[in-house]
């Protein structure tokens, strides 16, 4: 591996200015071009310092942009923690969000499979797994699936 030209902090900045990253998505992106741990770290909190890397702001960017496409709590839940989010900040930034997750798997069922009833239990089943699939819980799936119906 070539070492890297632009400095540690030079390269996270140039990750930052286009997009919002967590701490930990941006120090294994830093390791993958070749830098030395204690250099991201110090490079890391001197960000921190800076309010240039936020995860609390991550989070908020992040599932504001998930439930736009949109994503279920369980589905964004799961993505941030892969990011490296704990838990609990997690939970945290999709309770503050002002998504109405039932009207949005209402929306999506829509999108995806018109606005009519399901027609039989295998499509039932089907429209139910593409939902579940796709982050919402079951009170929202049924929301979803019964709200249609009564149109």
């Amino acid at each position: 591996m070539t070492p890297p030209t632009l400095t540690v902090f030079d390269q996270a900045l140039a990750l930052l200015s286009h997009r919002e990253h967590a701490s930990k998505e941006l120090k294994q992106k830093l390791k993958q071009r070749g830098y030395q741990a204690a250099e991201i770290d110090d490079v890391c909190l001197r960000l921190l310092d800076m309010n240039y890397l936020n995860d609390d702001r991550f989070c908020e960017i992040f599932v504001r942009s998930r439930s736009q496409k949109p994503l279920g709590p369980q589905r964004i839940l799961q993505e941030l923690i892969q990011r490296g989010i704990n838990t609990e900040q997690a939970k945290q930034a999709i309770q503050n969000c002002e998504a109405d997750w039932f009207e949005l798997a209402k929306q999506l069922k829509d999108r995806r499979f018109g606005e009519s009833r399901y027609q039989d239990y295998k499509e039932k089943a089907k429209q139910m797994r593409y939902l579940q699939y796709r982050g919402f819980d079951f009170d929202q799936i049924n929301y979803a699936l019964t709200a249609s119906a009564e149109d």
